[in-house]
């Protein structure tokens, strides 16, 4: 028999061809593929509440029986509204869809439905405003009654009974076909089911215990694969002698005295780190995490000096242009008053001209710039280094983990220090970067203008434009922040764009001011940011084009528009912008949150300036998968592990994979073979230049 892998879901009775394209939509192709779709969530359907117990205010999952439905159309808003009124033990509740019409194929009269939803009060009755529903059929009543119901994510056209009906078929005729590639040591150690029962439990189970214990045996494994891999991965670059750098006391101390500014403890420690790491045999793999506006740049600038002294080449990779061109000059800027202004930089980004790229080409590849500055632009094949000892890569998130092992590849085993200002908490850390020494600067350079964050409903609009007119009359700049740049009907948000002419022509025609957007080309937008920083320009009206990068300190008034449409991140790396200089500033936040989640995000970034409690809420808001973009770290193979709610469990995991790669570090021996096999096919970014040993 074919392996599951390899065993089409378009071959299985009740698919075909048609329904295995809505299958691909959710990213199911085999059999395989099907088994680890897992649910979202779960319903508790063997008691469920009586139409009659319900109270408003509360969430619910009932069922009933459709006794009537209808469609029409608001005289004011031209809405489609879809009502059914649903029969439970002789009490009534009415459910409300707008804008679906089609429901009424459905809701036919006598047929019965599942609702779960908030239920509220209207004109003296309960009702339940676009709940989600499920049709019953007699011969679905056995999955999707009188049970625990998994719920699924679905795409249009397919429906949870439908689901549930296809999934039960093949559990029962193929689970057992699961390969189990956690060793039986490890799953008797621990008390684990086996895959095929884990699996099965996961989706029907009869009781929350039996359920729970197959999540954990299915998160170890998740987990267990994952910290070899990252395990895997640190050996296959220690294992390598790296560049041995000479760092004497002073040339710390040159380093220290080359700028205007006294570095903070914070900064120092991390020198240090970096000059004990670079000074090693080993090369250093180190994570420096800070806040917006700690002083991540200088300090990874060090390592650029010290790789210059040695007569070797250094490169700062960042995640756009307007980053690229700000760490270029602003550095060029902090060095050349100072003895250090004999290091050659170069600036390499996608938009220079051919014969621009050309002739940095050649001087890298000579060993005429010491310090290349660039994008994405630096990962091209045509990027030859002299003498690559130490690379910078800014904004980690924005990158996987293969761009970095072929920036690597470029130089003879180099230093690499990677840069986030996305606090990560030390224990996600171990999940993603397992691989990596950590360095925190938890501390903000002296001098620092305070940021007072106010919140306002659309309505309050004018009072936050006068708030604006009274700080720019005396003197300040202020950022206008939109999420869009042209209106959408769909969405009826304020843009960029219309809201500009609007602000010319209305409540700050008084004052000079300039629209930047990412559609603009780097040529205007460079021209506007270099006016409004020469304090040409009062008022800057923007997309988030100013998220990163932007680093104006006479601007201390900022307007977030629609910030409900803005993640957490987004919003505190927005914010800060300003408060760069030493005077006071304020973050006017105009929102109106109608979900719980914008609700809670508004209220986090109310609550502190301090990043590091910004990402801890982040994560609980919006959960690792999104926090850390799953294309970028093998997180889409954690289909069930959870690292902020399985603590516990990744320690373990993380243990059990230690110990196995310290007896056997290239998996040779016995199972771990087949270990890694699984590693390959599920993380290969992380096996580069894994040697055969």
């Amino acid at each position: 028999m074919r392996p599951l892998n390899e065993m089409s879901i378009q071959y299985i009775k009740g698919v075909g061809p048609a329904r295995k394209k809505l299958f691909s939509q959710l990213g199911v192709e085999t059999v395989e593929d099907l088994f680890y779709l897992f649910p979202r969530r779960y319903e508790d359907r063997r008691q469920m509440t009586p139409i009659k117990n319900l109270v408003a205010g509360e969430w619910y999952t009932i069922k009933g029986t459709v006794m009537a439905r209808g469609g029409h159309r608001t005289w004011f808003t031209k809405k489609h509204v879809f009502e059914a009124a649903v029969e439970d033990e002789g009490a009534h509740l009415t459910c409300v869809w707008f804008n679906q019409p089609y429901l009424d194929n459905y809701f036919k009269p006598g047929s019965r439905v599942v609702l779960h939803g908030k239920v509220d009060t209207y004109k003296n009755r309960l009702q339940m405003v676009a709940p989600e529903y499920e049709i019953i059929a007699a011969q679905d009543e056995t999955l999707s009654l009188g049970r625990i119901v998994p719920i699924y994510p679905l795409t249009r056209g397919m429906t949870q009974r439908y689901l549930r009906r296809i999934m039960k078929f093949c559990l029962d005729h193929y689970a057992l076909q699961l390969r189990d590639d956690l060793p039986e040591s490890l799953r008797r150690k621990h008390g684990l089911p086996s895959l095929s029962q884990s699996i099965a439990r996961i989706h029907f189970s009869d009781d929350s215990t039996s359920q729970e214990l197959a999540q954990k045996r299915v998160a170890f494994e998740e987990f267990f694969f994952f910290q070899v891999s990252v395990i895997l991965r640190r050996l296959s670059l220690t294992q390598k002698p790296g560049v041995v750098h000479q760092i004497e006391d002073a040339v710390l101390e040159e380093f220290r005295q080359a700028f205007p500014f006294k570095l903070t403890r914070a900064q120092s420690k991390v020198i240090d780190q970096i000059a004990k790491d670079m000074r090693a045999q080993s090369p250093m793999l180190r994570l420096l995490q800070g806040d917006v506006g700690s002083g991540k740049t200088v300090a990874a600038f060090f390592g650029c000096v010290a790789a210059w002294r040695n007569g070797r080449q250094s490169t700062i990779m960042a995640p756009t242009e307007i980053l690229a061109r700000q760490h270029f000059e602003s550095l060029q800027g902090l060095i050349k008053p100072s003895s250090l202004s004999g290091l050659r930089m170069g600036l390499l980004v996608g938009s220079a001209k051919k014969e621009e790229k050309e002739e940095i080409y050649r001087q890298v590849q000579s060993g005429q710039i010491d310090l290349l500055i660039g994008t994405h632009a630096l990962l091209e094949d045509v990027v030859h280094f002299q003498n690559l000892s130490y690379v910078v890569i800014d904004e980690q998130h924005k990158f996987g983990v293969r761009q970095r092992a072929i920036l690597s590849a470029k130089g003879l085993n180099p230093d690499i220090l990677i840069m986030t200002a996305t606090p990560i908490p030390r224990t996600l850390c171990l999940t993603l970067y397992g691989d990596l020494d950590l360095s925190v600067l938890d501390e903000m350079p002296p001098g620092r203008g305070k940021v007072t964050t106010r919140m306002f409903r659309q309505e309050q609009e004018q009072e936050v434009y006068q708030m604006v007119r009274r700080l720019v009359a005396q003197g300040q700049q202020a950022y206008i922040i939109y999420p869009l740049i042209e209106e959408s009907e769909k969405l009826q948000l304020k843009a960029a764009e219309k809201m500009f002419e609007r602000f010319v022509e209305q409540e700050f025609k008084e004052f000079r001011l300039a629209l930047v957007h990412g559609q603009m080309n780097r040529k205007q937008t460079q021209a506007t940011m270099e006016q409004f920083r020469n304090k040409n320009i009062d008022i800057l009206v923007a997309t988030t084009v100013l998220e990163v990068g932007v680093d104006v300190p006479d601007a201390n008034v900022m307007v977030i528009e629609h910030a409900e449409r803005f993640g957490l991140a987004q919003l505190h790396q927005l914010r800060g912008r300003i408060g760069r200089g030493q005077a006071e500033a304020v973050c006017l936040v105009v929102a109106d949150p109608t979900t719980s989640e914008a609700q809670a995000r508004l209220k986090a970034l109310l609550s502190t300036n301090d990043g590091f409690r910004i990402a801890e809420e982040d994560l609980n808001i919006r959960g690792p998968g999104e926090f850390f973009g799953r294309h970028q770290h093998g997180l889409n193979e954690l289909k069930v592990a959870n690292p902020l709610t399985q603590l516990d469990i990744l320690e373990l995991a993380r243990t059990e994979a230690l110990e196995l790669t310290r007896i056997d570090p290239y998996l040779h021996q016995g199972h771990n073979v087949i270990i890694r096999q699984v590693i390959q096919k599920r993380y290969p970014a992380y096996l580069v230049n894994v040697e055969a040993g």
